[in-house]
């Protein structure tokens, strides 16, 4: 992994808008509108909480729309015009490629985690959390950003055609917006079946659960981790599944 191959990936993710308007935009706008919308219609004394609940569900829109359909289209869009496969010939192996994307995905996204931290402070009342709650938050966030980077990274391998892999990514982030409870729609008051799905994901317990952790109340931290493993696993599956088919293309 090299400088030059670093500066390469960052030119390439800083020339889709995608990622600045979803991934730093997007999720102030949206935690204006929600605070807005429902902020107001709640007791005072809930105020706080309602606000800080709304933070914790939209912060989850940055590592989605930066590592899943950020990252995946620009991904999908090179694997259509063979750029991963003169990146080979080159001398560059899958492991060197995907560790020098998730470098500069990982570093934009504490750019953006920080715009929208500054921007929660001086517009939104939030509340002050527990030490442990923002490490361990801050923790979960790159973790699930990673999973889903592999996740979009499988998906354009698998698909190879932009049109498709980008109709399958944007399916999945609004799809994994909605059971997790992104959009104003609780997940319990979802259909039992996507209750079942929405549980197997990372992202439904950080919008759902995390003002429990955030205030020092409990978390239901082991479920969490098993749907974190869950998804890890997935991701991996896939990207191997992906890593073999190209082979055989190749070959």
């Amino acid at each position: 992994m090299s400088k030059r191959l670093l500066i390469y990936e960052l030119k390439n993710m800083n020339g889709n808008f995608m990622v600045h308007f979803f991934g730093v935009i997007f999720p102030c706008f949206m935690s204006a509108v929600m605070t807005k919308a429902i902020g107001d219609s709640v007791p005072e004394s809930m105020y706080g909480e309602v606000v800080t609940s709304i933070m914790l569900s939209m912060i989850m829109i940055i590592p989605m729309a930066i590592c899943l359909i950020g990252y995946g289209c620009v991904y999908a869009g090179e694997v259509e015009k063979g750029i991963p496969l003169r990146m080979h010939l080159f001398g560059y192996d899958e492991k060197t490629l995907i560790g020098a994307k998730l470098i500069v995905h990982l570093l934009f996204m504490t750019a953006a985690l920080i715009i929208y931290a500054l921007f929660q402070m001086v517009f939104m009342d939030i509340q002050s959390p527990k030490p442990t709650a923002l490490v361990c938050l801050l923790l979960f966030l790159y973790l699930i950003a990673a999973c889903l980077l592999v996740l979009a990274h499988a998906i354009a391998n698998l698909i190879r055609r932009f049109n498709i892999a980008y109709g399958i990514l944007l399916g999945s982030y609004f799809f994994f917006m909605i059971i997790s409870g992104m959009v104003g729609i609780q997940t319990s008051q979802l259909p039992k079946w996507l209750q079942v799905i929405a549980k197997a994901l990372p992202m439904t317990y950080i919008c759902n659960d995390y003002i429990d952790f955030w205030q020092g109340r409990s978390f239901p931290l082991m479920s969490f981790i098993q749907a974190l493993i869950f998804f890890a696993a997935l991701s991996g599956v896939l990207l191997i599944v992906s890593l073999y088919r190209e082979k055989r293309v190749i070959k």
